[in-house]
């Protein structure tokens, strides 16, 4: 089954076609990056506008590049939520008359679970059961997967989002954004012996995830490190977020360990945007190594919001029989342990 993938929850416009017997054919990506980033954030309104002015073209862009007609195309999933409701409307609209137009199935897909199975795009795919963290902007959570909508969400963050911290704190820093990946190049200028954070959370038992408090600790040593014109020395900004990208890595190893003791399962797979933190990927695969386990994780493009882990979702779904109505689907807020089991 061929399947055109539509990903338009928040500031990126993702398209890409799965092919359930050749794997993925092609995949295309616009990032919105530079049109939020003097806003410091995505405005959801832009991004909306954004998502129609670019998702066409992309479709056009995908096909010509997976070398086949629209007529192949046999189904068509976009994401229905969670994510901002104007730009989700958009993908659910374009995808929603696409399948009609084309007198095939279409079908709405949960971003969270797009982002669970993006590491089955690799060459080699994890088995089932496993631990995951996703890890992203908007959520940070760890679910126990025993299948395709199989799902147990064993906890989420009381508050801020790991990826959410991450841009919070460069901001702080006075990088651009998206802080995340700013925040995680700096770092590996700073010395990791000058500061230590405060681990969430972890002198407590149990998997909760508080992120909040980290960020005021970090916004009140950056502040005590600003000179009379309020300036930051460039290594004092290196230090400070070496020192946070240590805290919440080790706070998210911590909770990761704990979890696989919870379920006995030897399987971790991460992902989301935060799941392309190298040091993180580092600090897990070595604490899965100490417990006999494996660590999988999708390749840095499939991290972030993309089309190929909707056309890969949405096909697995629509092999087992799932199908829209004629309503056009968008749900801002969607949980996980809601989806059908297949």
């Amino acid at each position: 089954m061929i399947v055109l993938g539509i990903e338009t929850s928040c500031d990126e416009t993702g398209v890409a076609i799965y092919d359930s017997e050749a794997g993925l054919l092609a995949d295309c990506l616009y990032s919105q990056v530079k049109l939020h980033e003097k806003f410091g954030g995505v405005i959801p309104e832009l991004a909306s506008r954004d998502h129609i002015r670019k998702t066409l073209p992309l479709i056009d862009e995908v096909i010509e590049k997976a070398g086949i007609s629209p007529q192949d195309i046999e189904g068509v999933a976009y994401t229905s939520g969670p994510g901002l409701v104007g730009a989700l409307l958009v993908g659910a609209a374009i995808g929603r008359t696409l399948g009609l137009a084309w007198g095939v199935p279409t079908l709405g897909v949960h971003h969270m679970e797009g982002h669970l199975l993006a590491p089955m795009l690799e060459p080699e795919p994890p088995q089932f059961p496993f631990v995951a963290l996703l890890v992203s902007g908007g959520h940070t959570q760890l679910v126990k997967v025993e299948g395709i909508g199989r799902y147990q969400v064993l906890v989420e963050s009381l508050d801020d989002a790991a990826g959410e911290a991450f841009d919070k704190v460069g901001k702080m820093l006075g990088l651009p954004y998206p802080g995340g990946p700013h925040v995680a190049r700096l770092a590996q200028s700073g010395d990791p012996d000058r500061f230590d954070f405060p681990r969430p959370m972890v002198n407590r038992p149990g998997l909760d995830f508080s992120f909040s408090g980290l960020k005021t600790f970090a916004r009140n040593t950056i502040n005590s490190l600003r000179d009379e014109e309020g300036e930051l020395a460039e290594q004092d900004a290196a230090d400070v977020a070496r020192a946070f990208e240590e805290a919440v890595v080790n706070t998210l190893s911590i909770k990761c360990r704990r979890a696989l003791e919870e379920t006995g399962y030897k399987t971790l797979i991460i992902a989301g945007g935060v799941s392309a933190n190298l040091r993180l990927r580092e600090v897990l695969e070595e604490a899965m190594t100490k417990v006999d386990g494996r660590l999988f994780y999708a390749q840095l493009k499939y991290c972030t919001d993309n089309g190929a882990m909707i056309a890969y979702a949405g096909c697995q779904r629509l092999l087992a029989g799932e199908r829209d109505d004629l309503e056009i689907h968008a749900q801002p807020r969607w949980s996980l342990e809601s989806l059908a089991a297949i």
